[in-house]
């Protein structure tokens, strides 16, 4: 069993407590890996690398993610979200055409400085670790690009829901938080959803009773999507038959295999006719090296009996 699996996490459990309850649901002995992390209280889209998908990790965290969240004017909180202890209340006199103004302040290429609640480490502990002891460092801003902030709607009293474009390394809680501070009132994050993390989305995603469901029925690896579905964004390089030898022992490709120059990238997409061999490197003689070997068990049987 090998492909994505487009889970919907509920809010309460940890990524790794998901993992853990498709992993159970699995064949045995099936590897199992999430692509990107959700904090516990936050939802949505959470992608799930199954059996050989775990070792393209690599090369799909960075793609863009989209979050929708709930901004609540009046409050600055500890931890920056809901869950935290207020420091600080606020009054709040914001009309929407400020909280306009202010979200586009937000788009481009901006510094956060990472809350001390986050996984980051220092002195080999992470910051939660410390901020838990009450203890507090000071931590550098770190640049980050955010593709899209849109003012959605009024959910409640001082309590809007904003949608997120944005790359890696993007805390949703501290774009919440620093969007406060410029409103003047202080603001934290109410709630936060994924609702697509590169090709994978809410629409497609599955609960855990579905999840549940299909396991129990024998359809769950209906459900996969194919190794080279998030890998549209790399180029590829087409194969003929006579390579099929050297890509079942990983050997180098040579260029009078291919259908076309190879692309000049560190990671190209390798196909056998019509078949996802892996991913690749471009070297400078024009040959393609695999860095990862992935064609189908049936595809390297059915060429030991031709």
């Amino acid at each position: 069993m090998n492909g994505f699996l487009i889970a919907n996490k509920p809010t309460g459990i940890t990524s790794s407590n998901l993992v853990v309850f498709v992993r159970k649901r699995l064949p045995r002995g099936t590897a199992i890996g999430h692509g990107g992390t959700l904090d516990p209280e936050a939802s949505g889209v959470l992608p799930l690398c199954i059996g050989s998908a775990t070792r393209l990790f690599d090369y799909i965290i960075d793609k863009k993610k989209t979050y929708v969240a709930e901004l609540q004017l009046g409050a600055i909180t500890d931890t920056q979200d809901a869950t935290g202890s207020v420091l600080e209340t606020r009054a709040v006199s914001v009309t929407e055409a400020d909280l306009h103004a202010v979200l586009k302040e937000f788009v481009g290429e901006i510094e956060q400085i990472p809350p001390m609640y986050s996984a980051i480490k220092r002195g080999g502990k992470r910051l939660y670790q410390l901020a838990r002891k009450g203890e507090t460092i000071e931590v550098e801003p770190r640049k980050c690009r955010v593709e899209g902030v849109e003012l959605m709607e009024q959910t409640g009293e001082n309590r809007y829901c904003i949608r997120v474009d944005c790359g890696k390394g993007v805390y949703i809680r501290t774009l919440c938080h620093d969007i406060g501070l410029r409103l003047g009132c202080g603001a934290h994050m109410a709630s936060l959803q994924r609702t697509a993390a590169g090709v994978f989305t809410l629409e497609n995603a599955l609960s855990r009773e579905e999840i549940d469901a299909a396991s129990s029925n024998g359809t769950l690896e209906e459900h996969l999507l194919p190794l080279d579905a998030p890998l549209g964004h790399l180029p590829a390089v087409y194969l003929t038959e006579q390579a099929r030898h050297a890509v079942i022992n990983g050997n180098v490709l040579k260029q009078k295999w291919m259908k076309g120059p190879a692309p000049i990238a560190e990671a190209v997409r390798i196909y056998l006719n019509d078949a996802f061999a892996g991913i690749g490197q471009t070297q400078d003689d024009g040959t393609v090296r695999f860095k990862a070997m992935l064609l189908p068990e049936e595809e390297r049987h059915a060429s030991l009996e031709t």
